[in-house]
């Protein structure tokens, strides 16, 4: 197959997901080949199938079976595509467990930990190494990710840290949920909060060591925050969907982002919602119904 540059898309079945992958294949060239992942082989199909027949001939579409939770399975993928094409152009690390109001929140954490955080880390290992000069690896987040939402106590396990540091204070958090001392500990009980603030830890710590060559060669590692969607996931947690967006809205600034040439670096390894840094230290301990307003 002919190829210019590769896109991929995590969680790419329904929802963002499917709208980024959409929204890659109606913007890319000919060339190019956008790859939408998903655990479940029949759906990727079918949205392959789908988000192929919207683009036409504007690009190629492929679907791939990729469950996240498997860290082998990823690296395992990264290489295929190291093999196959030498490198990746573009990489939107987006899924995410559905959290509902059904179960509680420590029933859920594992599966919910592994989607979305040790599934970053692994994602950040094996795609970072492989971005071609002028690439995007893009992490999707929330404003929950600033800093500022941690308990003080907590955000020296984060503040400057290493991805390897960033690991094992997910791990000590998940053995805090499992051993009930989550309370004592100062972890909060929603899973968001302490999930999205790892995962922006997460993209700093790599940013951080490859900051010089990346700006050089206009490369962006950075995490993203879409803003408020209204997804399946979204609707057991709000009431008033008078200023969410559709997917396909949500889409549109992050594929800005990723599609625009050049790398600002004041934006290089930051948390970026619609255009604009959400500072770091930004944020407070939100109370429990704040965090249902909380995109």
């Amino acid at each position: 197959m002919n190829v210019a540059r590769i896109a991929l898309v995590t969680g790419a079945n329904q929802g963002l997901g499917r709208a980024l992958a959409e929204g890659l294949a109606a913007r890319m060239d000919a060339a190019d080949l956008v790859l939408l992942t998903g655990r479940h082989a029949q759906r990727v199909a079918e949205a392959a199938a789908e988000v192929a027949e919207a683009a036409g001939t504007r690009s190629q579409v492929q679907g791939r079976v990729l469950d996240v939770a498997d860290t082998a399975g990823i690296a395992d993928f990264a290489a295929e595509l190291w093999d196959s094409y030498g490198g990746v152009d573009l990489v939107f690390s987006n899924a995410i467990t559905r959290l509902t109001p059904d179960r509680s929140q420590s029933a859920m954490a594992d599966e919910f930990i592994d989607v979305s955080n040790t599934a970053t880390h692994a994602v950040l290992r094996s795609f970072g190494p492989m971005l071609r000069p002028g690439g995007r690896l893009l992490v999707v987040a929330s404003t929950l990710g600033a800093l500022g939402h941690l308990p003080e106590r907590l955000r020296p396990l984060f503040d400057g840290a290493t991805l390897d540091q960033v690991e094992e204070a997910v791990e000590s958090w998940r053995s805090a949920i499992h051993s009930k001392t989550v309370q004592e500990a100062g972890w909060p009980r929603w899973l968001n909060v302490p999930s999205k603030v790892a995962q922006v830890a997460a993209v700093r710590a790599v940013a951080a060591e490859r900051r010089d060559s990346d700006l050089a060669s206009g490369t962006l590692v950075a995490a993203v925050c879409p803003g408020m969607v209204d997804t399946a996931t979204s609707r057991p947690w709000f009431s008033d969907f008078s200023h969410a967006q559709t997917p396909d809205e949500a889409a549109r600034a992050v594929l800005d982002l990723a599609l625009t040439p050049g790398v600002d670096p004041a934006m290089y390894g930051e948390l970026i919602r619609f255009g604009r840094v959400v500072p770091w230290y930004s944020g407070k301990p939100p109370v429990e119904q704040d965090l249902l307003l909380t995109p």
